[in-house]
């Protein structure tokens, strides 16, 4: 019988508190949308519904006309957003590892100097610019402005300076130019980089609300949570109706991970047996 540590132990424990603690909020809330308004203001806290319907889910997919639209919305900007963002973060960030160009040291430090603005001093700039475009209300104005991210540029060019120059060289001798050696070898054998750089990107689409609140002011444009807001009135909030869109709103984040996940845990092997 294998034995555990008594420190091993301890944070087998630590981990399983706060598993349990995490995930009491969610379950909650589960459950909570199969309730009715009146049970969960009534105050009591209990995971099971007394009286289980699936009224919440009806009313927000059929009676919300635009619960649809907002689903939609999310979905195709997350999704535009993320793939923008693995393209152009990816290259950035090879040109950075392994090209020689002028002024790429200094462009590296405006790089990292840009990490340290916080997000919320260029909102105006940018709600400024978008409304001289004549992007406030679109897609683009959402998409564009956040189709590259310097945290990401930094992460790729970091996964890029420890990728085996043996194979690059290998692919150039094969008869490769540098745009097949990156299509072709370097970002397929990426993998593990991109599947985390892609949940974290899409994550950061989908659970956006400042920039949704900024941009969008035609309800039909509203991303989910966005839309979720309208649930919650002066006098009386739709708790009932809060929790399964909020559902609804977690499952494709949940989807994503669970895809993404096996790279994780694969990890990265450079053998160069293909």
């Amino acid at each position: 019988m294998k034995k555990f540590k008594p420190g091993k132990l301890l944070l087998y424990a630590i981990l399983i508190l706060y598993a349990i603690v995490t995930l009491i909020p969610f379950l909650w809330a589960l459950g909570s949308s199969f309730k009715t308004l009146g049970e969960i203001v009534s105050g009591s806290i209990n995971f099971f519904p007394k009286e289980f319907t699936f009224d919440n889910y009806k009313q927000i997919f059929l009676e919300q006309k635009l619960f649809p639209r907002w689903l939609f919305n999310s979905l195709f900007i997350g999704v535009a957003g993320t793939l923008l963002n693995l393209l152009f973060n990816s290259m950035a960030g090879y040109a950075l590892a392994r090209l020689s160009f002028p002024g790429k040291k200094p462009l590296f430090i405006l790089i990292l100097a840009i990490l340290m603005i916080p997000a919320q001093v260029t909102m105006i700039p940018n709600y400024l610019i978008l409304k001289e475009f004549g992007w406030l209300n679109t897609y683009q104005g959402m998409i564009i402005p956040a189709m590259i991210n310097v945290t990401f540029i930094f992460m790729m060019r970091q996964f890029f300076i420890n990728f085996p120059k043996e194979l690059e060289e290998a692919a150039e001798i094969d008869g490769l130019n540098r745009f097949g050696v990156f299509f072709r070898i370097v970002l397929p054998l990426a993998k593990p980089a991109l599947a985390a750089q892609a949940i974290f990107v899409f994550m950061g689409f989908w659970n956006d609300f400042m920039r949704p609140l900024i941009i969008m002011s035609d309800p039909t444009m509203f991303t989910l949570p966005l839309g979720l807001n309208t649930f919650k009135g002066q006098y009386i909030s739709y708790w009932n109706y809060i929790m399964a869109a909020s559902m609804v709103f977690t499952l494709p984040v949940l989807l994503l991970y669970g895809f993404f996940n096996r790279y994780f845990i694969k990890g990265i092997s450079f053998t160069g047996g293909k």
